[in-house]
């Protein structure tokens, strides 16, 4: 029997150990294989049709391992994810702790819920900032002042808003939710770089900064990212901000080409969760 011990861990991260018998590995191993046989082709033998004894002879022991993992630890994870009423936000990390033949396995995901949000006085800071901002505005003699355009003004005020929620409410994000968008935009970056004929060591010379500095830097940047998505979650929650489907409605109207018409009706929960958004900045905004 497949037995596992959930672990609370920092920033609303959950570590699962996990158990799993030899007898079911034997099982799985079994099944592996057969979803393996019948792909496999060999010389003198239609694909599907290879006899057990001799695919057995020329299929790797460790494809047919690897197979099983690729079925069978999905199943798993989603099974105890129902049992114990698993909230995940991102796809689990997976390390297989021991794996050999004739022991039971023993592995560890690691999943991040959605993050706990203390909204605090957001509505006092929110308010203070942009009565900060106003007095920033105010023109006393000998003081040069351009008068910005509505748009400037506008993300200026959205700025000041965004950065007051920031620091006001406390917001921790999982490491696990950071790590996958961190590698894909520095694999993004390094293709860029090699793309323009660049080494990534070069690139980095000519910024002046480490590899180490600018993981720093994305880090930061997608924490910040992260903690603004949720906290806007949390606000929407608290004010009872909906969308209904007159909202849907009207923006799916404006968009005059029939054939994008029909596609965001088909995406209908996205751009619900867009309007949505939306209409919390522009409700902090006018706080």
């Amino acid at each position: 029997m497949i037995t596992h011990k959930l672990n609370k861990l920092p920033k609303n991260t959950i570590q699962i150990d996990v158990t799993i018998p030899w007898i079911d590995i034997k099982e799985e191993y079994k099944t592996a294989f057969d979803l393996i046989l019948a792909q496999f082709e060999l010389k003198g033998y239609r694909k599907g049709k290879v006899p057990v004894d001799l695919a057995e002879k020329h299929i790797p022991r460790d494809s047919v391992y690897q197979q099983l993992i690729r079925s069978f630890m999905p199943r798993i994870y989603e099974d105890i994810v129902k049992k114990e009423d698993l909230k995940p936000v991102v796809s689990p990390r997976i390390e297989l702790k021991t794996a050999k033949e004739n022991e039971d396995w023993k592995i560890e995901f690691h999943l991040a819920e959605r993050p706990l949000v203390d909204l605090k006085n957001y509505k006092e800071a929110v308010k203070k900032a942009k009565s900060e901002a106003k007095k920033d505005d105010i023109w006393v003699p000998g003081k040069d002042k351009a008068e910005p355009d509505k748009k400037e003004s506008d993300q200026k005020a959205l700025n000041d808003v965004l950065n007051a929620l920031l620091k006001e409410v406390e917001c921790e994000i999982s490491e696990l939710i950071l790590e996958e968008e961190l590698n894909q935009r520095l694999t993004k970056l390094v293709d860029d770089i090699q793309k323009l004929g660049l080494t990534t060591e070069t690139y980095l010379k000519s910024k002046n900064i480490t590899m180490e500095d600018l993981k720093k830097q994305y880090a930061k940047e997608l924490d910040e990212m992260y903690k603004m998505e949720f906290i806007l979650m949390a606000v929407a929650e608290k004010e009872h901000i909906t969308v209904d489907q007159t909202d849907l409605d009207k923006m799916f109207n404006a968009i005059s080409n029939e054939k994008e018409r029909a596609s965001a009706r088909q995406n209908a929960y996205f751009y619900a969760s867009v309007l949505r958004k939306q209409k919390t900045l522009d409700y902090l905004v006018g706080l």
